[in-house]
């Protein structure tokens, strides 16, 4: 997308990676969504009853879905199966402005520090640019859209079948607003920023180091190849 735009549209270069983040994270998110929503679940209600074993994922899903089928069993199989996606709009309004905000920042600051190196880059500059920007980026994304990972979370833990299929991102935000205010809204916003800062610096440093070493070593072996 750069080599297009750099070629056809220099002005939209800068907007890339906003571009390519928001997509692969709608592309991984409507993909994943089912494990994710068994996962907060899980969190949310797990059986804390002496010797008896919390669900694993498969019956944590199908626990999802058998409370419509119990109340109808000519319900439509397709209505059904979308409570498998509960709350996927507020994963999208969370995560694509999360990518967003992360990668169009990410990036300049990462090229920023890494332009300050120079030629002399190693492997240990590679990391620690990459983590440097990778923190603050996370941080900044995490903050920013912690009251939409908030309703996402209340839509995924509703145990009503036919409210989380009414249920909307906006009305959520509504009640969360309704029920706590402004501080509703980033509940649990530090343990959010503590993850996500550290996460996407460790994700995108490990991922830049390696790639920096590899193609280090296949231009060695290149060389090595011209001398023989």
């Amino acid at each position: 997308m750069e080599e297009y735009t750099l070629r056809n549209i220099p002005i939209a270069t800068p907007y890339v990676p906003l571009v390519a983040g928001s997509l692969a994270r709608s592309i991984a998110c409507i993909t994943c969504y089912p494990v994710e929503l068994a996962r907060t679940r899980m969190q949310a209600f797990k059986d804390t009853k002496n010797g008896v074993k919390p669900p694993g994922v498969w019956k944590t899903l199908v626990g999802v879905v058998s409370p419509v089928n119990s109340v109808n069993r000519y319900h439509n199989s397709m209505q059904t199966y979308r409570l498998l996606w509960t709350g996927l709009g507020a994963q999208l309004a969370r995560d694509v402005p999360f990518s967003a905000i992360c990668w169009s920042t990410l990036e300049p600051v990462r090229r920023k520090l890494l332009g300050m190196v120079g030629d002399e880059a190693s492997a240990t500059t590679v990391f620690c640019a990459n983590f440097s920007a990778g923190f603050v980026a996370g941080i900044l994304a995490a903050s920013a859209t912690c009251p939409l990972d908030v309703a996402r979370t209340r839509r995924q833990i509703e145990n009503d079948p036919e409210r989380a299929l009414r249920m909307t991102t906006r009305q959520t935000l509504v009640e969360i607003w309704r029920d706590g205010g402004f501080k509703g809204f980033f509940a649990g916003v530090g343990p959010r920023v503590a993850r996500a800062g550290p996460s996407v610096g460790i994700v995108v440093s490990f991922y830049e180091v390696v790639k920096y070493c590899l193609s280090h070593r296949h231009m060695h072996r290149q060389r090595e190849g011209a001398d023989l």
